[in-house]
């Protein structure tokens, strides 16, 4: 048994994106990911195998696809289907952004 607080343990200095996995099994992956101003490179592109579910749990980003761009701030979500491309254009610098992701 694992268990913790996704807002516990945040670190005073964080100069690249904090990526942690929570739990793991029969083909699932929670994550958190602490971001603060953090963003994919410009030439930077996700193509993943598996679906993605992203909840914004504490800040704001903008999730930028090939076609379009989403704001997200706290309590929003969305899911990524497989290979659909996409990227962090921007998290809130001033604040963390506290992202909670589920790979399946």
């Amino acid at each position: 048994m694992m268990d913790g607080n996704v807002f516990a343990g945040l670190p005073g200095e964080l100069p690249e994106e904090l990526i942690e996995v929570l739990a793991r099994g029969n083909g699932v992956k929670v994550e958190r990911i602490v971001s603060r101003g953090h963003c994919s490179t410009d030439d930077f592109w996700y193509d993943q195998e598996e679906t993605e579910f992203v909840l914004v749990l504490r800040g704001a980003a903008r999730i930028e696809f090939e076609d379009r761009q989403v704001e997200m701030k706290t309590g929003d979500f969305l899911t990524i289907a497989p290979h659909c491309k996409h990227r962090v254009a921007w998290t809130t610098p001033d604040e963390d952004t506290i992202w909670l992701a589920v790979f399946y």
